[in-house]
């Protein structure tokens, strides 16, 4: 069921939002990569391999940022939804809701998983994630 793949993503970034400690601290570091949810984790790890605590910190606080968004914007899209289906209205907007919805979803998914990765590589290198999961 899709409803259940959005509520276990919800339940995945509501755990990434809670689980952060420490004071949070900002990056002003530049760095040529760029959100990219069509990235391969292959690419993506490679390119994580090269940088230091700073780049990573940066490019993941840059994911963060998407991420944020993306959930956002599923959110309202997800309420115009529900608001359609409460109102027992069959139309092709609800198809392109849920259409809409799904492709946010899989972005998110595509981006989350990027993100762990930059994550993970930060931590490794003994970087600060404050921040990144709060």
């Amino acid at each position: 069921m899709k409803a259940a793949r959005s509520i276990t993503l919800w339940c995945l970034l509501i755990l990434l939002a809670t689980s952060g400690c420490g004071k949070k601290e900002e990056a002003n570091v530049g760095t040529d990569v760029e959100v990219d949810e069509s990235k391969p984790i292959s690419q993506v790890k490679a390119e994580a391999e090269k940088m230091d605590a700073q780049q990573l910190r940066a490019i993941a606080m840059k994911y963060k940022e998407v991420i944020v968004a993306k959930t956002a914007e599923v959110d309202k899209v997800a309420m115009e939804l529900m608001q359609m289906m409460l109102a027992d209205k069959s139309s092709d907007r609800m198809k392109t809701l849920k259409a809409q919805t799904d492709k946010l979803n899989q972005s998110i998914e595509a981006l989350t998983a990027q993100f762990e990765v930059y994550c993970k590589k930060l931590d490794e290198k003994g970087g600060d994630l404050s921040g990144l999961m709060q």
